[in-house]
This record gives C-alpha cells, sequence and structure tokens, in this order.
C-alpha cells in the first residue's frame, strides 16, 4: 500500500504543489492582512492539495495514450502499467471529493465558485488536443490559487487584488511556454497544440519572455494595490532575478537545465512572495 501511495504521489508529480499553495496562502493572508486563523489555514491546504491530486490524476489519465508513444513520458506511472487505471479514478475522485469538502467548510462563496476553479483545471488537461492557448489556460486555472485564498477568508471578492491574479496567470504561462519545449517535436509530429510546437522554440521562448514581463509588472502593481511595504519589494527584487535566471539557464538549444528552470526557480519565486507578503504585513 505504501509503495502504491508513493507511485500514485510521484505520478502526479505531488511536490509541484508548491507552484500555487503559496499564491493561495498570499491571498488568504492579503485578504486577513496578517495571519488567518488555523482552521482556516488548514481546510485551505487541504482544498489546494485535493485539487492539485485531482487535476493532475485527471491529466494523467486522459494523456495516457500520448504519453505511451512518447518517448519522455513513457515510464509514467499508468502507460508503464505501475498503477491501473481503476486506482489512478478513484484518487481523482477522492481528491475531488476532498477539495469540495473543504470548500464547504470554509464558507458559502468558496463552495459556490469551486466548480468553476476544477473545472478549469481539468479543461486544461483537454486543451492541448486543439489550441496552442493552453498554456495561458493552465495560467488561468492557478489564477484561482490567490483568489480561493482570499475568498476562503473573507467570504467576499470585494478588494481583491485582481492584478495578483493576473500575475500569477502570465507567470504560469510562461514558465509552461518554456515546458513545453521539450514536447516540440512530439506535439508536432502528432498533431498536439503548444506554442513552441507551433511557433518553434527559438519563437516560444521569446514569448515566454514577455508573459514573464508582464508577469512581472503585475506583482510589482500586487504590492502598490495591496499597501504593501519594502519587505515585499525585496522578495520583488529576487522575483525579477529569478526569472532573469532561468531564461538564461536554459535556451531552446539547450534544455538540459529544464528543471532547475522549470521546478527550482519557479518553487523559489512562489515561496518568496508569500513569505515577502507575510513579513510585510507583520512590518
Amino acid at each position: 500500500m505504501l509503495k502504491k501511495i508513493s507511485i500514485l504521489l510521484e505520478m502526479i508529480k505531488f511536490e509541484h504543489t508548491v507552484f500555487a499553495l503559496p499564491f493561495a496562502f498570499m491571498g488568504a493572508f492579503l485578504s486577513a492582512r496578517g495571519v488567518p486563523d488555523m482552521a482556516t489555514f488548514g481546510w485551505i491546504i487541504l482544498a489546494m492539495v485535493g485539487a492539485r491530486t485531482c487535476a493532475m490524476g485527471f491529466n494523467r489519465i486522459v494523456d495516457r495514450k500520448y504519453d505511451k508513444l512518447n518517448p519522455r513520458t513513457a515510464s509514467r506511472a499508468l502507460p508503464a502499467q505501475t498503477v491501473k487505471l481503476s486506482e489512478a479514478w478513484t484518487m481523482v475522485l477522492l481528491a475531488a471529493g476532498l477539495f469540495f469538502f473543504a470548500c464547504y467548510s470554509l464558507n458559502q462563496l468558496t463552495l459556490r465558485l469551486s466548480p468553476f476553479a476544477l473545472g478549469l483545471t481539468l479543461f486544461y488537461s483537454l486543451t492541448k488536443r486543439f489550441t496552442w492557448f493552453c498554456h495561458v489556460v493552465l495560467g488561468l486555472a492557478l489564477a484561482f490559487s490567490p483568489l480561493g485564498g482570499w475568498v476562503a477568508v473573507s467570504g467576499s471578492l470585494l478588494h481583491y487584488p485582481f492584478v495578483l491574479s493576473l500575475g500569477v496567470l502570465f507567470w504560469v504561462a510562461g514558465f509552461d511556454t518554456v515546458y513545453a519545449c521539450l514536447d516540440a517535436d512530439f506535439d508536432a509530429k502528432i498533431g498536439l497544440f503548444s506554442l513552441p510546437s507551433r511557433f518553434g522554440r527559438q519563437n516560444a521562448f521569446r514569448i515566454a519572455v514577455l508573459f514573464h514581463v508582464i508577469a512581472f509588472v503585475f506583482f510589482v502593481l500586487t504590492g502598490i494595490v495591496s499597501a504593501l511595504n519594502f519587505p515585499y519589494y525585496l522578495g520583488i527584487i529576487f522575483t525579477g532575478a529569478a526569472l532573469f535566471y532561468q531564461h538564461i539557464v536554459v535556451n531552446p538549444r539547450d534544455l538540459s537545465n529544464i528543471q532547475l528552470s522549470f521546478f527550482t526557480m519557479n518553487g523559489l519565486i512562489s515561496l518568496t512572495l508569500f513569505v515577502a507578503t507575510w513579513l510585510s504585513l507583520v512590518v
């Protein structure tokens, strides 16, 4: 059982929850103008874990035939048959149940928004079949993270800094565009859509840079409209450096450092912005 759970967690890259969870905390802390109560904090964690587990499990299920054909992904749990399809569906349904129960335990508005938030994350998994706009759809799905954290605390959208969600949208769209370069040739051959497969790796990198510049501007605006002070802007400086660095360590001709760019730098960005927001509210 422990081995099977370990395989399932690896299948959905559970550690990548670090991308969205700090932004949910950021929205919650901004809404509370400090640390929210521990019960709310706990339900936010459960909601985010449930949503991401459900979405990633669903992604692996609907992409299993493509994953089997792609040499880079053929060793994943479903195409390699180390996890049964029924087991994957069970995990998806249980995770969805956890998400909705956590939202129910928070407040009515969180519950009402939950089908839209989860539905969008599930819809993303289908978008590569018909649009190269898929990276922006993923960004839009993760943009619900800070909004969800805000609503979980306040039960209202009043005064929510939507520039924060816009920052998350373009940040995610940027790094997902870079990551999609790994499968550009396969996607073009098999008929899947992505910016790299449609416009080539070089142009995709340029678009990703544009996305990240826009994201950086929105993150700066978040500090302004939320009346945050110097700790936040120290975090902004680090964020800008991390965004710049991840476009240096990889390029269209050399993707060998993609994990450093994709996971390490972007994980640090989300954690840094959350901690910087927390410190700013404390100061």
